[in-house]
């Protein structure tokens, strides 16, 4: 049971850290301080395996109490973590200087926080295993001579079976030990190094570093705590360690030689990266999505406080997307979109920040303007990009909607700029197209466009244009098809099938959700009840449930009538919820699910992974199933790192006696690669793309005739959004 103590002057960060660190190991022992005084004294008489700060504190900082840390004995080789707002260099210089092992910006990423906090806690624990060890032989020396050597020789063994890169030098630099795992890394065996000065083992300019390290512990007596360490192998190959040096004592008490500890975390720190790269990036263009364009938002704006500066923000939709994207299916689309996120970065250079909203918007900040003739120019570039003719490098011709909102004049909060060039990009399409307009403060949402999508959404239910696709699900075990998950699709009279990101959006924000979100339930339990019926087998039906309707409506209620109406057995319905349902951890949510769950009807999360700190909330409710991102799945077998996440993610679900499925499968490779990786379900192109109830039930029977492998003709690879 990890020691963990927090320090912070402010009882919500005291909250926010102990709740991270809870789900850092079973039942931690969470020690919280507001005065960093108040947690010397307890450090003075007690231990601990990890110790978080905040930098800035009335009584005293972060790096003055991580100095004072080190000079106690007690604790001079707990890792400490000191978390800032600045994210200038000198205050992590600071920090680190003073005996901080690892350093984060405030506002701290949920992912980073934990992934940095279970890595010392790794280190912690094997620095620990191997003093441990040391000290059980070490009390078992004679002082027979005899005894000593075989005391020495058991040592070395145990630390050869450290999976940790290990050695001692002496006071001139020299190897006086080198275990078998550092030797093997340099193709070598640890008698040929022993003798060698340092420069043999890491080579001149890592030697110059440890030389320098060396002498400091020499010189102080006291132990330097991990640092992070770029490392290349003598095959080129990048490693990333995590290295921690202590003195080592001869019979007389006096510091001989110095230890080495250097144990690698490239793999942590890949799978870190991949992750923060997902939630921050479009998968699509690579460019930064909605939420790292909010965190830039929130620096610039922060800037602007501190300063004068000004900047704009322009929200692009492009005028004839769609047109392409029909006439000429959605690779097109995608290689369209592609195209248009080159031109636009290489438009405006490295400081500005182009981003991905979703569908055909983009967004661009333009930071440090003059005026608002710097915004309009810009503007106007834009659109002349975006028009160019097809003879032209470009040849775009794709056009734009553009609204600009200017900073601090405009907004002052993210969610506000972004709401407000919203609403000017849409009075720039409500007049044609082809234009930008500034925001006005006098402006309406969505103009008479929204007004009449929002007339004919209230119609839809009433005039029975809504309809259920339904896409199969399959046990890789079995190969039986278990499952389908319901998907909603407007059958419009003039514009044909949509999909829901054309509509939901709306829904949600005039709460027509909630009626909508009730006809797919009902209509989802009679379909699967109908099914049974027909002899077509016991299938589970998926339902999404928006977070609004399970936040303001009794959704058991909903449920026990929906499955009394259709006579559906409740173990035959799953509803797949949100991360941003369970992320609150609201207790009228968990008692809502616990009704559920009681009923029989299972519980899933979809698109796992990609919402913000994706692993704090699994042990808080009663799941059954998550299901894996399809963005995960579409880089299996090009991506060292996808593959990683992915065989965590199942890893987790299994630890956790959850069910896992993969969303979008559509290759045999990421097939064979998910079944080797113990992943229990999927669903996705490969097998078939979302269909009506009546081509399932045929799909259904040609597959159970087949009994392998996907239905003729359901491969198609479609990018729609399929709910």
């Amino acid at each position: 049971m990890p020691k963990i103590v927090i320090v912070d002057d402010s009882s919500t960060n005291q909250r926010i850290y102990s709740k991270l660190a809870r789900q850092l190991e079973s039942d931690p022992d969470i020690r919280t301080f507001g005065n960093p005084r108040k947690a010397l004294e307890w450090l003075a008489e007690n231990t601990v395996d990890l110790i978080i700060t905040d930098y800035k504190m009335p009584a005293m900082s972060g790096a003055a109490l991580a100095a004072a840390i080190r000079e106690d004995a007690r604790n001079w080789d707990v890792p400490v973590i000191v978390i800032t707002a600045y994210s200038d260099q000198e205050f992590r210089v600071t920090a680190l200087e003073a005996g901080a092992t690892d350093f984060l910006l405030s506002p701290v990423d949920h992912v980073e926080f934990l992934a940095r906090a279970k890595n010392l806690l790794k280190l912690r624990a094997q620095q620990l295993l191997i003093a441990k060890r040391a000290d059980q032989l070490e009390s078992n020396l004679n002082i027979k001579e005899q005894l000593l050597r075989e005391s020495r020789e058991a040592l070395a063994q145990v630390i050869d079976t450290v999976p940790a890169m290990i050695n001692a030098t002496d006071r001139d630099g020299r190897c006086v030990f080198v275990n078998a795992h550092q030797a093997a890394f340099f193709g070598k065996v640890p008698g040929d190094l022993v003798g060698q000065p340092i420069e043999a083992l890491l080579g001149e300019e890592r030697a110059h570093i440890s030389r320098r390290l060396d002498q400091l512990v020499l010189k102080t007596g006291r132990s330097i705590s991990s640092r992070q360490e770029d490392v290349w192998a003598p095959n080129g190959e990048h490693r990333i360690y995590l290295t921690s040096k202590a003195p080592l004592y001869d019979g007389m008490g006096e510091i001989a030689s110095v230890l080495s500890t250097s144990i690698d975390i490239t793999e942590q720190r890949h799978a870190e990266r991949r992750l923060l790269h997902i939630v921050n990036h479009d998968p699509l263009t690579g460019l930064p999505n909605r939420l790292m364009l909010r965190d830039h938002l929130r620096r610039e704006l922060a800037r602007g406080r501190r300063g004068d500066q000004n900047f704009a923000l322009h929200f692009i939709d492009l005028d004839r997307f769609k047109a392409v994207n029909d006439a000429h299916g959605h690779h097109r689309g995608d290689e369209l979109l592609q195209r248009v996120a080159e031109a636009l970065t290489e438009l405006v250079g490295d400081n500005h920040t182009v981003a991905r909203l979703g569908g055909d918007e983009f967004a661009i900040l333009q930071p440090d303007i003059d005026g608002p003739d710097d915004a309009g120019r810009l503007a106007q570039s834009i659109l002349d990009l975006l028009n160019s003719e097809e003879n032209s490098p470009l040849s775009l011709n794709i056009g734009a909607s553009i609204g600009v909102t200017l900073a601090p004049l405009d907004g002052t909060d993210p969610d506000e700029l972004l709401k407000n060039s919203d609403q000017a990009m849409y009075l720039a399409k409500s007049l044609g197209g082809g234009t930008w307009r500034f925001f006005a403060a006098d402006m309406r949402p969505r103009a008479s466009q929204t007004a009449h999508l929002e007339t004919e959404l209230r119609g839809a239910l009433s005039r029975r244009e809504f309809v259920l696709h339904y896409q199969p699900q399959i046990d890789l075990r079995t190969q039986k098809v278990v499952g389908v998950e319901a998907l909603l699709r407007w059958q419009h009279p003039q514009r044909g099938l949509l999909a829901p990101g054309s509509f939901l959006g709306l829904a949600e924000e005039t709460g027509l959700i909630l009626p909508i979100n009730e006809w797919v339930l009902n209509e989802a339990c009679r379909q699967g009840a109908a099914w049974e019926a027909s002899g077509l087998g016991d299938l589970r039906v998926a339902v999404n449930m928006s977070p609004i309707q399970f936040k303001r409506q009794g959704v058991e209620s909903l449920v026990k009538d929906a499955l009394r109406a259709s006579g559906m057995r409740p173990t035959s319905l799953e509803l797949e919820l949100t991360e941003g349902i369970l992320l609150g951890h609201d207790e009228q949510i968990v008692k809502q699910m616990n009704v559920l769950r009681s009923l029989g009807v299972t519980l899933s999360v979809d698109d796992f992974g990609t919402g913000y700190s994706s692993l704090s909330y699994l042990r808080s409710f009663p799941l059954h199933r998550l299901k894996i991102d399809r963005s995960f799945v579409q880089d299996l077998g090009s991506d060292p790192s996808a593959l990683a996440i992915v065989r965590t993610i199942i890893d987790l679900g299994h630890i956790l006696h959850l069910q896992v499925l993969a969303e979008g499968v559509e290759a045999e490779h990421q097939l064979s690669l998910l079944r080797l990786e113990g992943c229990d379900e999927v669903q996705g192109y490969y097998f078939s793309r979302p269909i009506p109830a009546d081509a399932f039930a045929v799909w259904m029977m040609q597959y159970v005739s087949v009994n392998s492998g996907p239905a003729p003709g359901s491969t198609e690879n479609e990018h729609a959004s399929a709910g």
